[in-house]
């Protein structure tokens, strides 16, 4: 297990969010940051504002590294229309997030130990790249023994979320389509994300 999803449950007492709106959440006990100083508030400056904003988006995609998150940032800005919109739909995309979306992981984290442990396709395809970007009508399925296995059909029953109606799923075929592309409304996040500040973070 890699040192970010050991420390996913810190994620969201740092953030002072419950960022996956799930039942197990430390924050849901403990809803302010971790440390001595965890429960002084003070009016946080622009800056900190447009870093929260980031932190949230990359830690609810599992945390994503800086680097790669830049890249993404980068790519939404090359891309014509709403470099915001852009941005998700791009975050949207990735097969990680995907998996995750059609509830076959419970989490991001799981879903991306799923691909990189070569448990799941796209197109009959195996793919072990978490950050693939999927094309609209490309199909993701799981593979082999882990179709039956306990922790994806937990995901599938699990009642903490539902299936975006971007997705086409078949729950008994452990497999789905990426119909379209999301746009930042339609995308169930249980928290607020603001896009548009990571834009002003890095635009600055």
């Amino acid at each position: 297990m890699s040192k970010r999803a050991g420390a996913k449950h810190k994620i969201d007492r740092r953030l002072g969010v419950n960022l996956w709106g799930r039942a197990k959440s430390p924050f849901n006990v403990r809803n302010y940051a971790p440390g001595e100083h965890g429960k002084e508030k003070s009016k946080p400056s622009d800056y900190c504002v447009q870093l929260h904003a980031k932190q949230k988006l990359k830690g609810y995609y599992g945390n994503i590294g800086e680097k790669q998150f830049r890249k993404i940032y980068q790519e939404a800005v090359r891309r014509r229309g709403d470099t915001s919109e852009n941005l998700i739909e791009l975050l949207e995309r990735r097969l990680d997030a995907v998996v995750y979306r059609m509830k076959f992981a419970i989490t991001v984290f799981a879903a991306r130990q799923l691909i990189n442990h070569g448990h799941i396709a796209v197109n009959g395809k195996r793919i072990d790249i978490p950050s693939y970007q999927l094309k609209d009508g490309d199909e993701v399925s799981v593979l082999g023994k882990m179709r039956d296995n306990e922790n994806t059909l937990a995901a599938i029953n699990t009642n903490e979320r539902d299936v975006p109606d971007y997705f086409e799923v078949d729950t008994k075929g452990v497999k789905g389509k990426f119909v379209r592309a999301p746009k930042l409304a339609d995308v169930p996040y249980p928290v607020t994300m603001e896009p548009n500040l990571v834009i002003e973070f890095y635009s600055r």
